[in-house]
């Protein structure tokens, strides 16, 4: 497998409004994170922000044991809900400087809850030296831009952030989500981008993912020409504990084999899918491609066996049914099979 998914460690949202006390409260428990630009009842433009981090642990650990070659490396959050959002858009993802404490607060408390970081405190009894977190705008910064036609889920390439925090440039502190700096603090309009946290009970958490090519066409194997065949994974089970990794092995064979001169039956030889063949996964009870097909990471590999291709799954949510497909290109057309290899994630232990 060449995709490997890492859930934060922490994430909030932290707002330049206080409220009607004075009081800047904290959001570290939310299900919501929120990227807001609006005016408050007193005419005055106020924002909201993400701080989002991923353990320091999780990506040496996934560089060293799991990564091979070179990398790219892209933030991503679920968008939720959308509201008076203008034609053209950028978000900026920063680096964070300094540490903070993520809280267990909510929107909306009442009282505010203090308990962790806000826009003016980095943690309870240490402020941030610039209201609305310190963060650097250099190279390991980068951005989306959005428009009417975009796809609005967020996926901003972090690989320079990463490299750099491998390299040891860089401490990991995680990263800041702002809009452009012309389109915080509205005036005139109330723009609000609601993202799914990491405290949601849906499938769609934020993540940083990594990609890497760990493809190896190196087989001896006749290569499947045709569409009237039998492909099926062999070796598929019901259920995998979180930390397996699953090497899913294909069989491919003509339904009707050319004849030869063979002391074994040529039903039972296996062939290798064409080298342009890609698996993907989806979720069987909400439908949403999970991974999906990509032309670069999800490449399947062949040996001298069959075709196969790994899955890490602990890359995938826990306590969830997941649905294995696989792309390939037979006479000529493009085809996504479907055996209904239906498997859950369970937890260890």
């Amino acid at each position: 497998m060449a995709i490997y998914r890492i859930y934060p460690e922490k994430n909030a949202t932290i707002l330049s409004e206080p409220n009607a006390a004075g009081v800047y409260g904290n959001a570290g428990l939310d299900e919501i994170l929120e990227v807001r630009s609006y005016p408050d009842d007193d005419g005055i433009g106020r924002s909201s922000r993400i701080l989002i981090k991923f353990s320091d642990r999780d990506i040496t650990s996934a560089l060293s044991t799991k990564v091979s070659g070179s990398y790219s490396a892209s933030l991503h959050l679920y968008l939720a809900d959308g509201i008076q959002l203008p034609q053209d858009y950028i978000l900026e993802a920063h680096s964070i400087s300094g540490s903070w404490l993520q809280g267990t607060g909510k929107l909306g408390d009442s009282p505010a809850n203090t308990t962790g970081v806000t826009w003016i405190d980095r943690k309870p009894g240490s402020k941030w030296l610039t209201p609305g977190c310190d963060f650097v705008n250099d190279d390991n910064s980068s951005s989306q831009t959005f428009t009417l036609l975009s796809n609005l889920d967020v996926d901003i390439d972090v690989t320079n952030y990463i490299t750099s925090f491998e390299g040891g440039s860089i401490d990991n502190d995680g990263f800041l989500l702002k809009f452009q700096d012309s389109l915080e603090n509205e005036l005139t309009s109330s723009i609000n981008l609601k993202y799914f946290s990491s405290n949601t009970s849906t499938i769609f958490p934020p993540y940083l993912e990594l990609k890497w090519d760990d493809s190896n066409y190196n087989s001896s194997l006749n290569t499947l020409d045709t569409d009237i065949a039998n492909i099926t994974i062999k070796n598929h089970k019901e259920k995998y504990i979180d930390s397996d990794v699953a090497r899913f092995r294909l069989s491919a064979r003509p339904k009707y084999p050319v004849r030869s001169f063979t002391t074994s039956s040529i039903y039972l030889t296996e062939n290798k899918l064409p080298e342009n063949s890609y698996w993907g996964i989806k979720d069987e009870y909400s439908e949403e491609m999970i991974i999906d097909f990509d032309t670069q990471f999800t490449k399947i590999s062949a040996d001298n066996t069959s075709s196969y291709f790994d899955v890490y799954m602990d890359t995938l949510q826990p306590e969830r049914y997941y649905r294995l497909l696989v792309k390939t290109t037979l006479d000529g057309s493009s085809v996504v099979l479907d055996n209904k290899n239906v498997f859950k994630v369970v937890r260890n232990g």
